[in-house]
């Protein structure tokens, strides 16, 4: 299968998902949901480290008490030992007053409250795979948006060049520090990624020389770790003479490292025997094979959906009651986006009362969403977020909402025919890359319900979103930015039940906000005499 041909949604066995239990706190960065909640976490640690401060300040105004009297003693020159008072003083502090201030137990006790309720919350904490996949999150903002390293850095989402508008422009601006960026570099560096690692190390150097001698305790990393690892990013990018240049600085804050020292006596070898520098522009990595990267960055960054409606006739706006009675007296309010592929937009499709009920029922089940992978299910990197399924006995808003959409799309939604509904809760920077709902092998797991392939989607946006998250069509060269509250529907299958090529899709990556979508997937099996063939067996 050609690398563009993504796996499938997540299979809608609800059944047997819905008997899932709660899953334990990971994968932070995969929805915005769990994000939130390690707010919740942070605070418990920031009000642990007030009281640790407290207590820490009581106890050094104490220590600085004994100091200065101690001092006043030293520097008053009538205070002589020749008073007996004076004399015995001085020999108590020595025999027990200093032992008792620098063996105190008060500091470790204070510090040992403070590791205790770290312990309290470490269970709840992101760990080292979230904090790759929040570097790799900023990596793919970088490259879908086009953004500018440094402005990233500095707290601005501006596409790299001069003359383009912030994409987005936050309430707080808040920069990254040299800490930050070099994480990010070395996430990167790491998998052999030096077309992201040079431009995240640079920034970390720039950012280092800046506070150079300026030590935080929440730093792990350098300056002479960035030149490291930014010299060896040159190197292996054929960039020697900067290597060279990188690690001459290295030695200049730590001229005994060996291992360095060797690094510069290769370059200068290499240099000298002529070894050819490259000066070209590093070509960017392309991890998930997508052979539609371009088509679909460029969609994802256009600031309007859609061409102009000039170019596309035959479309508009209207209320449609569907020959439902259900739509008589409060019509569904239905936008053409397309005609081939058949794609419409019906607006306030549901409330936000309604929206919120969904998103609470899901929350609590979120797992990491999965792609088809031949027969079996797995995670991907092209897919971040969480989801979970709702039957349509978790709760009369969701009953309400699945006849809405049987009303309104004129398709049966009775098992087996459609699979429960999937919420969808995206991540940090959470897309989903060009991919098809219907299944395009007769091995797919969506086979198993036995009823037949997936012939509609109706994607609902149940959240609004600050930037980016557009829904993007690839070869059909339009995209449908998120609106709050909207259903998206669309055709997967032609009416002979080939796929429809046009319909690869995908979620653009969500710059800013928190994305949340629900989706139901209609079969084809139960829809003979609601969407029949036609008398055109290529339609």
């Amino acid at each position: 299968m050609r690398g563009w041909m993504r796996g499938l949604g997540a299979l809608g066995l609800g059944a047997l998902l819905a008997l899932l239990p709660p899953p334990a706190p990971a994968e932070t960065y995969t929805a915005m949901l769990s994000v939130r909640r390690a707010l919740g976490s942070e605070a418990r640690l920031l009000r642990r480290l007030r009281a640790y401060l407290r207590e820490e300040s009581a106890r050094l105004r104490r220590l600085a008490r004994f100091y200065e009297k101690v001092q006043a003693l030293h520097q008053d020159p009538k205070a002589s030992v020749d008073n007996p008072l004076l004399a015995f003083s001085l020999i108590k502090r020595l025999h027990s007053d200093w032992p008792n201030v620098i063996y105190s137990d008060e500091a470790t006790e204070n510090i040992q409250a403070l590791h205790a309720g770290f312990k309290e919350v470490e269970q709840e904490l992101p760990g080292a795979e979230d904090l790759d996949g929040a570097a790799r999150a900023l990596m793919r903002l970088q490259d879908v948006y086009a953004l500018s390293v440094k402005g990233m850095a500095n707290g601005v989402f501006q596409r790299a060049g001069a003359g383009h508008p912030p994409l987005y422009s936050p309430g707080r601006r808040v920069s990254l520090s040299a800490d930050d960026c070099f994480h990010v570099g070395k996430v990167a560096y790491d998998t052999g990624d030096y077309y992201h690692s040079i431009a995240w190390l640079e920034e970390a150097v720039g950012l280092f020389r800046l506070s150079y001698g300026n030590w935080n305790p929440e730093d792990r990393s350098s300056l002479e770790d960035a030149l490291d690892h930014l010299a060896f990013s040159y190197f292996m990018a054929g960039n020697i003479s900067h290597a060279l240049s990188l690690s001459r600085e290295f030695l200049h804050y730590d001229p005994s490292n060996q291992r360095v020292v060797r690094n510069v006596a290769k370059y200068e070898k290499l240099l000298e025997m002529g070894t050819a520098v490259s000066t070209g522009p590093l070509r960017r990595p392309n991890g998930t094979h997508l052979q539609s990267r371009d088509a679909y960055e460029e969609l994802c960054q256009r600031p309007a959906g859609q061409p102009a409606p000039e170019h596309l006739p035959h479309l508009g706006c209207s209320y449609e009651t569907n020959g439902s009675p259900y739509l008589l007296l409060q019509p569904a309010k239905k936008e053409m986006v397309r005609i081939r592929p058949y794609v419409a937009l019906y607006h306030d499709f549901i409330s936000d009362a309604e929206a919120e009920t969904i998103k609470g029922l899901a929350g609590p089940w979120l797992q990491r969403s999965v792609v088809a992978s031949g027969e079996k299910q797995q995670k991907a990197e092209y897919r971040i977020s969480k989801s979970a399924w709702l039957k349509d006995t978790a709760d009369p808003v969701v009953r309400a909402l699945e006849q809405r959409i049987a009303a309104v799309t004129g398709l049966d939604l009775r098992p087996p025919y459609a699979e429960y509904l999937q919420v969808v809760n995206y991540g940090l920077g959470g897309h989903y890359e060009p991919h098809f709902d219907h299944a395009t092998s007769r091995k797919s797991p969506l086979y198993r319900m036995k009823s037949g392939n997936r012939i509609a989607t109706v994607m609902i946006y149940l959240s609004a979103v600050e930037a980016g998250g557009s829904t993007a069509f690839v070869y059909a060269n339009f995209s449908v930015p998120v609106v709050k509250n909207a259903a998206l529907f669309w055709w997967n299958l032609r009416r002979n039940g080939d796929g429809d090529g046009d319909t690869l899709h995908a979620g653009c990556p969500v710059l800013a906000g928190d994305k949340w979508v629900a989706n139901k997937w209609i079969h084809e099996h139960g829809q003979e005499f609601r969407r029949p063939c036609s008398a055109d067996p290529r339609d």
